[in-house]
C-alpha cells in the first residue's frame, strides 16, 4: 500500500485489507508512507502495534512508484497485490486474486472499480468517472459483468515471478504507473485479467479543482508513457488533446476568419449537446440530482487531460529517445516466497 496524506481514508482502506478472509499466517501488509504530515503515519503505527502482519516502510520519494518499489523490496509472498490508500477492497479480494492467478494462470488480475463520492460534488465526479463519455473505453471504470483480458486493471494482483521478470516500477512516473507496468507485462507475453468477482470501491476527488489537477497529471504523464511505449496508446487517449488544440486554434483565429467563428460555434454546440446527453444517461443510472454538475465534471475531465497532455508534449519534447525505466534499485523481492 503506497500512501501519503490519507488520514481521512487510511483507517477504512487499511481496515478492509485487515478484514480479508484469507489466512492471516499467509499474509503480510506493507504500507509505504510518503512522509505524511496529516496524521496518516500515526494511524498506521497504531495498526502496526495491534497487527503484527502490518509493516511500515518509509517512502522518501513520496510518489506511488517509489513507494511500490520500497514495499516490493520487503515483500516475501508468492503473490503481490497493490492496494490504494484511497479505496476499500472487498473481504474476499485477496482470495479471489490468488484463485485467478493460480487457477487461470494469468500474470496480473484485477476487477472493475466502483467509484463513489461522499459529497454532492464528489458523487457527480464519481458518476462522470464511471461513464464511457467521461473516460472513453476504459473497461475497469465502466461496469463490466464478464471476465475478459484487458490492457490494465486497478489495484492489481501479480505473480511473484511476473514482477521479477518485469522489474521495478518506473520511478519517473508520478501518474500512469500501472498502465506502463501492465503494458510491460503484456509486452513480455503476460496476460492481464479483468474479473467481475474482484471488487473494490474508490473514493473520487471531492472538488472540481482536485479533479482538474488529477486529470491534468494523467494527461501530462501519459506523454512519457507514449514516449517509452508508443504502442501502449489507444486512439481515445488522443481525443482530449486534439479537442483542446482545435478549440485553441479556433479561438485564436476567430478575430480574423469568419469560418473560424462558424466552426467554433458549431463545435461548441455539438459538444454541449453530446455532453448534456451523456449527463442525462449518467444521471439516470446514478442519481437525477447529479444532473446539474455532470456537464461540468465531464468538461473538466476532457479539458484537464487534454491540456495536461499538451503541456507534457512541450515539457518532454526532447525526450523521445529516452525510453529507459528509472528506479533507484533494480533488485526487487526476496528469494524466498510462500503462498
Amino acid at each position: 500500500m503506497p500512501v501519503r496524506n490519507e488520514a481521512a481514508f487510511i483507517e477504512r482502506s487499511l481496515g478492509s485489507v485487515l478484514s480479508q478472509d484469507y489466512p492471516r499466517d499467509r499474509m503480510e501488509i506493507i504500507v509505504a508512507d510518503g512522509l505524511s504530515d496529516d496524521g496518516t503515519r500515526e494511524i498506521i503505527k497504531t495498526a502496526c502495534e495491534k497487527n503484527p502482519i502490518v509493516i511500515l516502510v518509509d517512502n522518501p520519494g513520496k510518489i506511488v512508484s517509489t513507494g511500490l518499489n520500497a514495499a516490493l523490496r520487503l515483500a516475501k509472498g508468492g503473490i503481490i497485490i497493490r492496494v490504494d490508500g484511497h479505496c476499500e477492497i472487498a473481504s474476499d479480494y485477496v482470495r479471489c486474486c490468488v484463485l485467478h492467478l493460480v487457477e487461470d494462470k494469468v500474470d496480473c488480475v484485477g476487477g472493475p472499480l466502483d467509484t463513489v463520492g461522499e459529497t454532492y460534488s464528489a458523487r457527480a465526479i464519481a458518476a462522470a468517472m464511471s461513464s464511457t463519455f467521461g473516460v472513453g473505453g476504459s473497461a475497469f471504470r465502466v461496469a463490466w459483468k464478464e471476465a475478459r483480458f484487458a490492457d490494465t486493471v486497478p489495484f492489481p494482483g501479480y505473480r511473484r515471478e511476473t514482477i521479477q521478470r518485469a522489474g521495478p516500477f518506473d520511478e519517473e512516473l508520478v501518474r500512469n504507473q500501472d498502465d506502463e507496468y501492465n503494458y510491460r507485462i503484456r509486452k513480455l507475453g503476460g496476460r492481464v485479467l479483468l474479473s467481475p468477482d474482484i471488487r473494490s470501491r474508490y473514493y473520487s476527488r471531492a472538488s472540481f479543482l482536485k479533479l482538474w489537477k488529477q486529470y491534468f497529471q494523467y494527461g501530462y504523464w501519459k506523454v512519457r508513457v507514449l514516449q517509452k511505449h508508443p504502442r501502449q496508446m489507444q486512439a481515445r487517449q488522443f481525443v482530449p488533446p486534439l479537442f483542446v488544440v482545435a478549440l485553441s486554434l479556433l479561438l485564436l483565429t476567430t478575430p480574423f476568419l469568419g469560418v473560424s467563428r462558424f466552426l467554433l460555434a458549431g463545435g461548441l454546440l455539438a459538444y454541449v449537446i453530446i455532453n448534456f446527453g451523456a449527463s442525462v444517461l449518467a444521471a439516470r443510472s446514478k442519481q437525477w440530482q447529479l444532473l446539474p454538475l455532470l456537464p461540468i465534471a465531464f468538461t473538466i475531465i476532457h479539458l484537464a487531460y487534454g491540456s495536461g497532455f499538451l503541456v507534457g508534449l512541450l515539457k518532454f519534447w526532447s525526450r523521445w529517445r529516452d525510453r529507459g525505466t528509472r528506479a533507484g534499485r533494480s533488485s526487487l523481492l526476496h528469494d524466498s516466497a510462500s503462498l
